[in-house]
């Protein structure tokens, strides 16, 4: 079947457990303009707090060199490492406000589309991502050509916004090599911050968009063919059959104890063939009689043969068998309902069974 046939099979929205399972596997929607946004917003933020002090101590320190180099002696390799320090020390001052900005707001947009997890698949090799015709079929798909609208975007779009932006600042740019360096610097500065926001801005759009349909195209590839609904719900819900055939043996288990009780019954109560109910009473082991098997049909019939060559009475009284059946399970007492009634057919067992004894 063909990646074509296949998604056009997939019908049915995902399930829970089907999105929880990508999940558990590290396929999540993930944003990749969301990390250019971040970066951005982590280099504007160094630009407003950090940068203006750090380049005024770096440029403090050169002009420091520069105007009175009698203070730094280059005569032996430790002044070149002892100067080389000092440097590194003010470059270092001035870039590690970056690093941890570019590193906080990272982590932060990561953490803000997924929470971070360990998962080996994601690192485990496999021929597809190598393969060229799997990457010719990625980029000439539909999230391909996503791909190149957002470059597009990114290179014609911001670059018009831009121009449209900055047009009034080149003039001033110009003057400002003519005049003080620091009044150049200002300048410069103020442009490059411009510049970000520029940036910064369209990345945002972009990361929205972006987001919204890194969301939608995850969504699209977990749904599920109708195949794998039922397959899922099988394994959730177990096979219907094998359950149906669990139940079959239960109801048949069920069955064969309650016949191995129609023998201890006291009498049976008939409809006369459809209902048959077998009650057993002795005062000893209950105040009232329990009804020990119950059947219709050939059931019934089975608990009338089962009566017959045990000896046990049977009853026809087809509204009082159809009542019971109705209303009382096996191995339950009888309800009140029904003490007379059935109280007058023990009556005739007890007496029949004197009359036995008084004949023998």
């Amino acid at each position: 079947m063909s990646d074509g046939e296949d998604k056009e099979s997939k019908t049915e929205e995902p399930t829970e457990k089907k999105l929880r399972d990508a999940e558990e596997k590290g396929n999540v929607p993930s944003s990749p303009e969301a990390s250019l946004f971040a970066s951005t917003l982590a280099f504007y933020v160094y630009l407003v707090f950090f940068a203006p002090d750090g380049i005024k101590r770096l440029g403090e320190t050169l002009e420091d060199i520069i105007e009175r180099p009698e203070q730094w002696r280059l005569n032996t390799a430790a002044d070149m490492v002892s100067l080389g320090l000092h440097l590194a020390k003010e470059m270092g001052a001035l870039l590690l406000p970056a690093g941890v900005m570019f590193m906080v707001f990272g982590l932060g947009q990561s953490f803000a589309q997924n929470l971070p997890q360990f998962v080996l698949d994601r690192i485990t090799p496999q021929a597809s991502r190598i393969s060229p015709v799997q990457g010719f079929k990625r980029i000439y798909s539909v999230n391909g050509l996503v791909n190149f609208a957002k470059s597009l975007f990114k290179v014609v779009v911001v670059s018009i916004i831009m121009v449209m932006v900055l047009k009034n600042d080149y003039y001033r740019l110009l003057d400002s090599l003519v005049t003080d360096p620091h009044s150049m610097m200002a300048t410069g500065f103020g442009i490059l911050k411009k510049m970000v926001i520029v940036v910064l801005f369209s990345t945002g759009l972009l990361a929205v968009a972006d987001y919204f349909w890194a969301n939608h195209r995850w969504y699209t590839e977990q749904r599920m063919t109708k195949q794998e609904v039922k397959d899922e719900h099988k394994q959730s819900q177990g096979d219907p059959v094998v359950k149906a055939r669990q139940r079959s043996i239960a109801r048949d288990r069920a069955r064969r104890r309650m016949m191995d009780g129609v023998p201890r019954a006291t009498l049976v109560i008939t409809n006369p063939t459809h209902y048959a109910v077998a009650l057993r009473y002795v005062k000893e082991e209950s105040d009232a009689p329990i009804v020990v098997a119950k059947g219709q049909d050939l059931i019934a019939l089975r608990i009338r043969e089962i009566a017959t060559e045990n000896g046990i009475p049977i009853f026809e009284d087809p509204p009082l068998a159809r009542s019971m059946f109705a209303q009382v399970s096996v191995d339950s007492v009888i309800p009140s309902v029904f003490y007379k009634a059935v109280a007058e057919l023990i009556h005739k067992v007890y007496a029949a069974r004197q009359n036995k004894r008084r004949v023998n």
